[in-house]
């Protein structure tokens, strides 16, 4: 566990207090190989707290196994490294008895949908004030290669010598499926794009879910190329989601979406159908439907793909229920005895007999 560097409001509660960079890089020297993109995300998040205004003792980075594990040691924050894919149980339990507190998750495609993935859904479910970033390589990077909950089918690596035959997960669609109130996509080399997400995650309240696209050059190199680098045609293919505006894309918006009689939505010419057919983005629609659908949208980020925001909707919070439940409860019942509830009920007193030797 490493400890925040312990700044105060000039002595003021509650006082906002000037911030940089710097204030939250650890003396840790971060130890990723070279040229991974979580260099570019420790980078983008470490610049963009700061805005946040809370202070370094008030901040907690709960991290699982991975790669991205590593995490929690480099932020100059409080920090809990946990066991692999429990990082949202364990930042379920920090948020829930400290709701002063503000509560970061990072978790790896593997940590967070393989053995964390039950964790991982009933956090966001429950609506746990939580910011969780997820970075999703779609490869096992720290042993060395094997395919992941998110790899494509036919994948090629240690563990599936000749070819994965696992359907793969879609995070955003799967977080969407357990009704997350907040679900985005982004890149990690896409600094604006990333800190817009960002800074709409934190000023959500309750539990806020970001898949971030992070290349592993060493074992799953240009798995995004298609929608990350710029030679591979990332213009072409990003669809930027903007709520309240027409879904376009392409070099000159020359692309855009539409939806269908049926529900299912469609890539079209925009001079072919017309501005006015495509579908308008609805980030606060309260349905979780059309989010899902813009989330198939793209199973795998080989072509038109979508990034940014596609759920931000308001949910009661986990904890605030709890306090509120816990509240009603002793006004009903009174203040509960921890003892006389253990002792209470059917127990029994287990005598040694006589003649035991």
């Amino acid at each position: 566990m490493n400890e925040g560097n312990g700044q105060q409001s000039n002595g003021q509660p509650g006082a906002p207090i000037e911030l940089s960079k710097k204030d939250f890089i650890s003396d840790q020297e971060p130890r990723w190989c070279p040229g991974c993109g979580d260099y570019a995300i420790l980078s983008t998040v470490q610049g963009f707290l700061p805005e946040l205004g809370v202070p370094t003792h008030q901040m907690v980075w709960v991290a699982g196994i991975g790669c991205s594990g590593r995490f929690a040691y480099y932020v100059d924050t409080y920090g809990v490294h946990g066991i692999h894919g429990r990082a949202p149980a364990l930042a379920t339990g920090i948020a829930t008895a400290r709701p002063d507190l503000s509560v970061w998750v990072v978790t790896g495609d593997g940590d967070g949908l393989s053995i964390g993935g039950n964790h991982l859904i009933h956090a966001l479910r429950r609506n746990v004030d939580l910011k969780i970033l997820l970075f999703n390589n779609q490869i096992y990077g720290l042993t060395k290669g094997q395919y992941s909950p998110t790899s494509e089918e036919g994948k090629v690596t240690k563990s599936t010598p000749f070819g994965s035959l696992d359907h793969p997960f879609n995070p955003v669609a799967l977080a969407i499926g357990a009704e997350a109130a907040f679900v985005a996509r982004t890149i990690d080399n896409d600094r604006q794009h990333f800190t817009e997400v960002l800074r709409a995650a934190a000023s959500h309240t309750g539990a806020a879910f970001i898949e971030i696209y992070q290349n592993c050059n060493v074992f799953n190199d240009g798995a995004f190329a298609a929608v990350r680098d710029k030679q591979h045609g990332a213009q072409r293919n990003q669809i930027r989601l903007e709520h309240g505006k027409p879904i376009r894309f392409g070099e000159q918006g020359e692309k855009g979406v539409v939806q269908k009689p049926d529900g299912s939505l469609e890539v079209v010419d925009v001079e072919a159908v017309g501005e006015d057919a495509l579908l308008v983005h609805d980030a606060h629609r309260e349905n979780p439907a059309l989010a899902f659908s813009l989330a198939q949208l793209a199973h795998q980020p080989t072509g038109p793909t979508p990034i940014g925001i596609f759920r931000d909707v308001s949910r009661p919070v986990y904890g605030e229920a709890m306090d509120s439940q816990l509240e009603m409860a002793e006004q009903k019942m009174g203040r509960g005895d921890l003892a006389k509830l253990l002792l209470g009920g059917d127990t029994w007193t287990v005598e040694e007999p006589e003649n035991a030797s």
